[in-house]
């Protein structure tokens, strides 16, 4: 198959200028770009610092009303220790979705928040994988 990785996850915003600085508060992510395409539409490419890779493309529309054309899901973020960076979200004053990491059966943790617009945001924990 063609395909290599996920490019980047495109989510309508109102205003890019207060989505980016929430996603660099709360998830450390930085704009790397902004671009016009037309009088009407500016598109924000968020990522990590030091990497290239450009994981969320911030739509802001002047004539959209949200949600737009399509509804992005959720967005999840891979982390290493999960109660820890729920912890340190919790103390930026973001609200949980469910009362505490979720568990599932073959060990992989996630727990949901929602971003300034609304979007799903999701730490995403996989599950350690045991070596006989």
């Amino acid at each position: 198959m063609g395909i290599q990785k996920l490019e980047h996850v495109g989510v309508v915003v109102k205003s890019i200028d207060e989505s980016a600085a929430f996603y660099g508060k709360v998830l450390g992510m930085e704009l790397k770009e902004i671009r016009q395409p037309n009088a009407k539409t500016r598109l924000g490419f968020l990522g990590f610092p030091g990497e290239a890779a450009l994981l969320i493309e911030l739509v802001e529309r002047a004539d959209s009303g949200l949600p737009g054309e399509g509804t992005v899901n959720h967005i999840a973020f891979t982390v290493n220790d999960i109660d820890e960076e729920a912890s340190r979200i919790a103390e930026l004053g973001v609200t949980f979705l469910h009362e505490k990491v979720i568990t599932v059966g073959d060990g992989t943790r996630f727990i949901f928040f929602k971003g300034p617009d609304g979007e799903h945001l999701e730490l995403y924990q996989p599950a350690v994988k045991i070596h006989h």
